[in-house]
């Protein structure tokens, strides 16, 4: 009876320990298992191996969490894109991120990216910078634009002679005339302007005539008004700008030079303006003789009557403004005194201009 309990007992002993075995297996391998998944997130969240090798990330706009994980992984910044998302919801993080291009080196932590995109830390674009001083010519245009770019004289010259591509309401005064010497002369805004790498001369030119429409649009509402008064149009008031940007240098003696314009135009006198005559040259001499005030020019003052035939460089706002609403006077002459302040000596009649052009030569430096 006895033999028969004991070889009952050794099955069942048997059973117990492979049931035992089992579990024990199950229980090392979910150990092991959690043991590495843990190891992997673990590892996910570390940075990549560092490298001093940039690497440019696009984050369109509009991005999702999910996508934005998915580029930082395929720029090899980031070791596992779902860690990282899951990251981004547990530190409630990414519902801030900027659109734009990145910089990114390989080594960053995961709070180093975010704070990036939560500022907005873009690489900024390459840029043209041009800077168009107040009494430019388009020829001075030209020459500085070249210098400061890579856009090219002759590109900038064939587009601002064709004004009849840009859909300027400026632009519409311009005659159709030969005896213009640049089509857009006087409507290159004096202004700096930045532009992406790659735009062109065309883009620049169009920029340029909208600034000018964004200036005049800061003037008093009834200028339009006052130009129609005197039967001038846009094109003459920039022209007389011209003359006056080109002649003065006081601010205070512009809206005075307009009025001695508007006096000789009244009288039918020529404006015998140097800076018309200056215009005629590649560049400025210091001082004109005789036989330059002879030249045959529509542009030249002192033989023709009248305004010249279009703006002579790139006027100020503040000479538009002279131009627009100049001070009533009787003055008809004015000379620049030689005392290095280069103000003028203004005058009614012929005789006391011939006065103040010998008591200007008596303070000459």
């Amino acid at each position: 009876m006895d033999d028969e309990r004991e070889e009952s007992v050794k099955p069942k002993r048997s059973k117990l320990k492979l049931v035992l075995l089992i579990i024990s297996i199950v229980v090392l391998l979910a150990l092991g298992t959690a043991a590495g998944v843990g190891l992997f997130i673990a590892s996910a969240l570390q940075p990549v191996e560092a490298s001093d090798q940039e690497v440019r990330v696009s984050i369109p706009q509009g991005s999702s969490s999910i996508q934005i994980a998915n580029e930082l992984e395929s720029k090899g910044l980031i070791k596992n894109s779902s860690i990282f998302t899951y990251y981004l919801k547990y530190k409630k993080q990414g519902s801030k991120f900027q659109a734009g291009e990145y910089a990114m080196k390989p080594g960053m932590t995961f709070e180093d990216m975010i704070d990036k995109l939560n500022k907005g830390e873009v690489v900024k674009e390459e840029m043209i910078r041009i800077t168009i001083p107040e009494g430019y010519t388009i020829d001075q245009i030209a020459a500085k634009m070249s210098e400061q770019s890579t856009w090219k004289k002759e590109t900038f010259l064939q587009v601002v002679d064709d004004p009849s591509q840009f859909k300027v309401d400026t632009t519409a005064s311009i005659p159709d005339s030969k005896n213009l010497r640049h089509r857009l002369e006087g409507y290159i805004f004096p202004e700096t302007y930045e532009f992406k790498k790659g735009s062109t001369e065309k883009e620049f030119v169009e920029r340029s005539l909208e600034q000018l429409d964004k200036m005049l649009a800061t003037l008093p509402s009834d200028w339009k008004d006052k130009l129609k008064a005197r039967n001038l149009s846009i094109h003459q008031m920039l022209t007389i700008a011209s003359l006056i940007e080109r002649e003065v240098v006081v601010d205070t003696e512009r809206a005075l030079v307009s009025g001695v314009i508007v006096n000789r135009m009244k009288m039918n006198m020529p404006l015998q303006i140097d800076a018309t005559v200056q215009y005629l040259f590649d560049k400025s001499k210091e001082r004109l003789l005789e036989k330059d005030l002879q030249i045959q020019s529509p542009y030249n003052t002192y033989l023709n009557t009248g305004l010249p035939p279009g703006p002579i460089a790139s006027p100020s706002l503040a000479s538009i403004k002279a131009a627009i609403y100049p001070e009533e006077t009787k003055y008809v002459f004015y000379v620049t005194k030689k005392d290095g302040t280069m103000g003028h000596l203004f005058a009614e009649t012929y005789e006391e201009h011939k006065k103040n052009i010998a008591n200007s030569k008596k303070t000459a430096n």
